[in-house]
């Protein structure tokens, strides 16, 4: 069969889909190159180990996978193992757990408060976030939701500039810690790592936009009511 387009025609296209390719693979690498510049200047300053991190109202936790038991994951125990730290010390009086709840069976911020309350923390020192769906979501839920002005944000060490960042562009005067005991789980933390690169441009688009959590509703009390317990 004979073609029907001109052999200099295809030559063309080839040469203009090969432009477009690397121009988008250009650009993608720039952003990614960017956010993570912005993600970083952000929170430079303002992260620190438990010893050395300034005291503030609240802790925020970030939510990461629990187990069809209900148990946390490593990642999420770690978490929770450092705000049970900063509580004990005297860093923070009141922790706010913030994840996922958006199935019926599958509850971040319930596996959250039981694992912190068995381990010793006044129940009515822990407050739930049930729409904590990702780090934007809790920042500004914990900002607009429960009135939170200064906070700790406790995360995993490749995670932690970022969560400080967008806490601090949308109005928490947040500082940070980050764990770095579960980096012995060696794939899952280059794998988180990795994603999180990626993830620094949803965050500049998210604080960029101002986009409004997934679910925002009517102020909660709890951290309030908590402080004045």
């Amino acid at each position: 069969m004979v073609s029907l387009v001109p052999p200099d025609r295809g030559r063309r296209w080839r040469r203009r889909i090969l432009v477009l390719t690397l121009v988008v693979v250009l650009l993608s690498a720039a952003l990614v190159v960017g956010s993570g510049m912005w993600v970083r200047r952000s929170a430079q300053g303002y992260v620190y180990d438990v010893a050395g991190v300034p005291a503030a109202p609240v802790a925020l936790v970030l939510g990461a996978q629990v187990y069809p038991d209900g148990s946390p994951s490593p990642f999420l125990a770690a978490r929770l193992g450092l705000a049970r730290q900063l509580w004990a010390a005297g860093k923070v009086r009141v922790i706010l757990v913030s994840g996922d709840h958006r199935r019926w069976d599958y509850d971040e911020p319930g596996a959250m408060r039981r694992w912190l309350v068995d381990r010793g923390v006044p129940a009515g020192q822990v407050v739930e976030d049930h729409a904590g769906f990702d780090t934007y979501d809790s920042c500004l839920r914990a900002r607009r939701i429960f009135g939170v002005e200064r906070a700790v944000v406790v995360t995993q060490g490749f995670h932690i500039d970022r969560a400080v960042a967008v806490c601090r562009r949308v109005g928490v005067d947040a500082v940070g810690v980050g764990d770095q005991s579960v980096r012995r789980f060696e794939r899952a933390w280059a794998w988180g790592a990795f994603r999180d690169r990626f993830a620094a441009v949803k965050a500049v688009y998210d604080v960029v936009s101002g986009r409004d959590p997934v679910f925002l509703g009517r102020p909660e009390w709890g951290v309030r009511d908590a402080l004045r317990g």
